[in-house]
């Protein structure tokens, strides 16, 4: 049975870094694309990064149920995991890994209880966050001032994951990563 390993976070506490890093460590892991209306950024790819979507494409998925979790992250921008995209990666009998939302994340967990393991990425501190988002430099004023707003909301949710990570120095947050996710999939099924 295929597991999933779910990796969330607010924005710029460094869960891509991360999942990055456990894709590159582990070949039996494929990285689960969202769909999402933002709009691209330069250096992302449409279906490697992201599926990006209208609104509109956005709201006819949500409309015919193909979506596993959505959610409407900023004013008007969607983030979601179709279920097309799951089925995709389970056919070839690989463990999926996400990089989501954590309202996101909180679905897909209730959604597999038993077969999955939510690892919330925390910076050592709310100023060291907001900090990484100012030295992105991805955002003007009001975009960031939303990022900000959420992700303070977002370091609430921290107790409802399986494993919180704090990402203080990268290389102990690669580290502890990867024995997380070694022991969950090389541990037994759960078998109800």
């Amino acid at each position: 049975m295929s597991k999933l390993v779910i990796v969330t976070a607010p924005s710029g506490a460094g869960k891509t870094t991360i999942v990055r890093h456990l894709l590159s460590t582990f070949d039996n892991l494929v990285f689960s694309v969202s769909a999402t209306t933002r709009s691209k950024r330069d250096y992302e790819v449409d279906g490697k990064d992201y599926y990006f979507i209208s609104q509109a494409d956005f709201r006819a998925h949500i409309a015919a149920g193909d979506f596993l979790e959505w959610e409407e992250v900023y004013d008007n921008q969607f983030y979601g995991t179709l279920k097309s995209e799951v089925s995709r990666i389970w056919d070839a009998q690989l463990h999926i890994i996400f990089d989501i939302d954590v309202k996101g994340a909180l679905n897909i967990k209730n959604a597999y209880p038993h077969d999955s393991l939510a690892i919330f990425v925390k910076p050592p501190s709310p100023e060291v966050l907001f900090q990484r988002l100012i030295g992105r430099q991805t955002e003007n004023a009001e975009s960031l001032k939303k990022r900000l707003a959420r992700a303070e909301e977002e370091l609430g949710f921290e107790n409802k994951f399986d494993h919180i990570l704090v990402n203080d120095t990268l290389e102990h947050a690669l580290e502890e990563s990867e024995r997380v996710v070694r022991e969950f999939l090389n541990a037994t099924p759960w078998k109800p």
